[in-house]
């Protein structure tokens, strides 16, 4: 048996992690209580407490995972912004090495990472695992930071997997309200709410969209594939279905039936956005799932969950 956590489990992909586990019948561990993530003393008690208490659960598994799957950072946050995740990471890294229940059992860590914003400034016509790396915000090289922490504990141990995954463009329902959840959510709350969508980048910039289920099912069979020969694995979670933001407006037009108001603009991140960016997943092996939901049917799930939430939402007279 293994028992699972999912560090950011209330978040979009967290959260999409947890069904993905539930659904093949593994336990997920849920820690005591929710984490401070803003006060470093506290979350530090807290993740000590976590850890044990997953060790003890574990005691009776034949084997660990932990998805970490947390982080508020963004392209446009600052390196004060990122640090803290970065040191909460590492904390959580140099905890699980200390607990003898873990270390002493097979496991496998996930981190995941924005494959977007690693490879921002790659030049490859196709990107895929081979391609090289290209930060081009501070949020990029801290995410590369933490998969440095995450190859550095795989390689003094020798009972556990690492996957890096990075995901491409990231998106469903559940977003958080209040918080940027990507261009699809952000059209659907203004169409909602008959407002301008303001977009910061030409039309026909290209992205690979994938919806946070899909990217949960890819990741968790990835990981398990990998612990098969324990060692240290990069993988691209997409859906390798190019899609330009011009395309993605015609869906929401098909499905309301109704011409969102687009207002074009630049902004201080639009230097740091590739025009095109095209990925190639490479699986870990050929029995790893590829995507199954199709943009119209994601963005019509989005625009569900939004219209359910904003007319359940209170209106001001």
């Amino acid at each position: 048996m293994t028992i699972a956590w999912v560090v950011g489990s209330g978040g979009l992909l967290g959260s999409a992690l947890c069904r993905a586990l539930r659904i093949k019948g593994t336990p997920v561990f849920l820690p005591a209580q929710a984490f401070y993530w803003r006060d470093p003393a506290k979350l530090q008690s807290q993740l000590a407490q976590a850890v044990q208490s997953f060790g003890l659960q574990v005691q009776s598994a034949d084997r660990w995972e932990i998805y970490w799957a947390a982080g508020v950072g963004t392209m446009g946050s600052s390196i004060s912004d990122l640090e803290p995740e970065t040191n909460a990471f590492k904390l959580l890294l140099q905890m699980v090495e200390a607990q003898p229940q873990l270390n002493g059992k097979p496991g496998a860590i996930s981190l995941a990472s924005s494959a977007g914003a690693i490879y921002a400034g790659c030049t490859d016509a196709i990107i895929d695992n081979t391609s090289d790396p290209a930060p081009t915000t501070p949020y990029a090289h801290e995410k590369l930071k933490q998969e440095d922490l995450l190859r550095t504990f795989a390689l003094r141990s020798k009972t556990t997997s690492v996957l890096m995954a990075r995901i491409s463009t990231l998106y469903g329902p559940g977003g958080a309200i209040g918080k940027q959840q990507g261009l699809i959510t952000h059209i659907a709350r203004c169409i909602l709410r008959n407002k301008p969508i303001q977009i910061f980048v030409p039309l026909d910039t290209i992205r690979d969209y994938i919806t946070a289920e899909d990217a949960a099912t890819m990741i968790v069979a990835s990981l398990r594939a990998a612990s098969l020969a324990p060692g240290i694995y990069t993988r691209i979670i997409a859906s390798e279905q190019p899609t330009t933001i011009a395309e993605i407006i015609s869906v929401y037009k098909r499905i309301t039936r109704r011409n969102p108001r687009i207002v074009t603009s630049a902004s201080k991140l639009s230097s740091v956005y590739s025009r095109r960016i095209q990925f190639r997943t490479r699986s870990v092996t050929k029995s790893t799932p590829v995507p199954q939901t199709n943009l119209m049917v994601g963005i019509a799930q989005v625009m569900a969950a939004e219209r359910s939430i904003y007319a359940s939402t209170p209106k001001l007279c």
